[in-house]
């Protein structure tokens, strides 16, 4: 089962991850920041991080500068933004804008996921 970290200090978004990702077979893991989201990266083994950009203490880009950093940044990351000219690099896989489709969620997770599998494959 893939595993993936999803960060965002909205409890709507991250039921709502949660629960399409779980029901395409994913082990989803939650964090409420950035901060909480780090931490559980650094002691966990994830395939993908979905991660809010606009957070307060820790927010998305530096979720991702964290993971870039890391002896993991390898792992794909997925920001999600209603705010996505935030973004202060290009170090993100994937942008999506709220509000997404779940469909454009899930497509995106297995397009990263088998990417990532194709490059480490070869």
């Amino acid at each position: 089962m893939r595993n993936i970290l999803v960060i965002d200090d909205e409890e709507s978004i991250v039921i709502m991850i949660t629960m399409a990702l779980a029901r395409y077979g994913f082990n989803v893991e939650i964090a409420a920041d950035g901060l909480e989201g780090i931490k559980k990266f650094d002691e966990g083994r994830f395939d993908l991080v979905i991660t809010d950009i606009r957070m307060p203490g820790l927010n998305g880009n530096g979720v991702v500068q964290h993971v870039r950093n890391s002896d993991k940044h390898f792992t794909p990351v997925i920001g999600i933004s209603g705010t996505p000219w935030l973004l202060e690099d290009a170090d993100f896989d994937a942008v999506l804008q709220k509000p997404f489709t779940i469909k454009t969620l899930v497509d995106t997770v297995y397009n990263l996921m088998t990417a990532t599998l194709c490059s480490i494959a070869s």
